[in-house]
């Protein structure tokens, strides 16, 4: 069975874009909040606590600018994007993969397991445990309590899905 269109030009659920976390000017916060959460973990070496020490006052600043609550401590795959970052708040044990996109508002608690290719709308409340497929999507001010499996659009409180593409 063939892929569909849907998913024949869609990124990759399981190789980063790194591209997507390039700075592209000089006042990108979520960027710059993205950048200092990978500096802080990728410190390492001789003065690996200095340089600590200044991503993590980095951070604060960028949280503070953003109003998200995401700790420096975070499983976050490469290639996340956020438009708009504010208010958005992530579970230190909640995984997110790669090449996701988070808009405003968006809540997600702890136990929740997130794929690849996630695109989660505006307002959305993730509440777990929770284990959420590749490429799926979730519309704007939906709430997820459920399993979600690959391929779904979901929306609505709360979340039922709405449409089901297979994927090979």
């Amino acid at each position: 069975m063939a892929k569909s269109k849907v998913f024949s030009d869609a990124l990759s659920a399981s190789e980063p874009d790194w591209s997507r976390e390039q700075l592209t000017r000089l006042w990108d916060p979520s960027r710059r909040l993205l950048k200092s959460i990978r500096r802080y973990q990728a410190a390492s070496g001789v003065f690996s606590k200095i340089v600590k020490c200044y991503w993590i006052l980095q951070h604060r600043f960028w949280s503070i600018v953003t109003a998200s609550d995401i700790p420096i401590n975070s499983r976050i795959g490469g290639g996340l994007l956020m438009p708009h970052p504010t208010g958005v708040v992530v579970h230190p044990n909640s995984p997110i993969g790669p090449n996701c996109l988070l808009f405003q508002q968006v809540s997600i608690t702890g136990g929740v397991e997130i794929g690849g290719h996630v695109d989660i709308g505006a307002g959305a409340k993730i509440i777990g445990p929770v284990k959420i497929g590749d490429h799926v999507q979730v519309g704007a001010n939906a709430v997820v309590t459920r399993d979600l499996p690959s391929g779904v659009t979901v929306a609505g409180v709360p979340a039922r899905m709405i449409n089901e593409e297979t994927i090979d």
